[in-house]
């Protein structure tokens, strides 16, 4: 493993990079632009790119234009790379080969970066039927949140042939703070966003119970919060979603209905793999019960309600 930051502004965490590299890539396509897929599509127009945005929110794409960006007359034929930021695998597919897919609308060796959060074998299927199709995949799971995707400071965890990771710099470099190389075996990325999914999962809902817990004692969200990020049992998860509860603010940053999709991933590679994770399936019957409840749009610090809810005690209020 080697590490060249002398020449790159990003840590690139696998093979060694020269961020001198520039490749001719000019039209890039962000299809999904929530928190994550609106941040990554900030960032290339920061950095220069004609970006174009779709979602199935008219009010995004209005916003994305206000900010520079197109959505309409979209080239597919001139597209250097379609980035994809949306919720599930089924529609990911969709996307990609779908009846009005993509695939059959590109000219070849376009690179098609999955950003979405899936399984190790999904994207081994997409990629396969992408070379196929004599289109670049790279598996490219991203973390960091709303915040560092903004700041074009997020982390990658990449797998796939060296011509899709070689197409994909200009981008990583324009987006990322940390990149995490994982080979030219697709999945691989997938694979280690899995396991940083079950711990992210687990600490939202051990935050939850916790600060909750803690106000049956008496003692204060804003307490709890100045005490416990100086202390053992912090983590960034609490330190991150934590205010939230203590603002009263649960507007999507990260919604709960994306957890019982990732820890139910996170599941299936568990069973397939005769791995036995209970702590993974407390937290995802925590964020199904809060989905239940009427929460999946809410902010994913909300499952905090439904410990409220069975403890009987009231969250802060603004």
């Amino acid at each position: 493993m080697q590490l060249n930051t002398k020449r790159s502004k990003k840590i690139y965490l696998g093979t060694t990079i020269n961020s001198k590299m520039k490749l001719d890539m000019k039209n890039i396509l962000v299809i999904g632009l929530g928190s994550m897929g609106y941040g990554i599509a900030e960032s290339l127009i920061r950095s220069g790119y004609k970006v174009f945005g779709q979602d199935k929110n008219p009010a995004q794409e209005k916003k994305i234009v206000e900010d520079g960006g197109f959505v309409t007359d979209i080239p597919y034929t001139n597209l250097d790379a379609v980035i994809i930021v949306v919720l599930n695998e089924s529609q990911t597919r969709e996307i990609i080969f779908g009846s009005s897919g993509i695939a059959r609308k590109l000219k070849k060796s376009t690179l098609i970066m999955v950003c979405t959060t899936v399984s190790p074998s999904f994207a081994k299927e997409m990629g396969s039927n992408c070379k196929n199709t004599d289109l670049l995949y790279l598996d490219a799971p991203i973390s960091g949140g709303a915040k560092k995707s903004s700041e074009g400071k997020l982390s990658y965890m990449v797998s796939g042939n060296k011509d899709a990771l070689s197409k994909a710099r200009p981008i990583l470099n324009a987006t990322s703070e940390t990149v995490f190389e994982f080979g030219n075996v697709i999945g691989a990325g997938s694979a280690m966003k899995a396991v940083n999914q079950m711990l992210a999962g687990v600490h939202i809902a051990a935050m939850a119970e916790a600060i909750t817990f803690g106000i049956t004692q008496g003692i204060e969200p804003k307490r709890f919060l100045e005490v416990i990020s100086k202390c053992a049992g912090t983590s960034w998860m609490l330190e991150n979603r934590a205010p939230h509860i203590i603002d009263n603010d649960y507007s999507p940053k990260s919604s709960i209905n994306i957890w019982p999709k990732d820890l139910g991933i996170v599941l299936e590679i568990a069973k397939n793999s005769n791995f036995s994770a209970p702590l993974t399936d407390a937290a995802l019957q925590q964020f199904i019960a809060a989905t239940d409840f009427g929460l999946g749009h809410e902010d994913d610090a909300a499952v905090a309600k439904v410990y409220a809810h069975k403890a009987g005690i009231d969250l802060p209020q603004k």
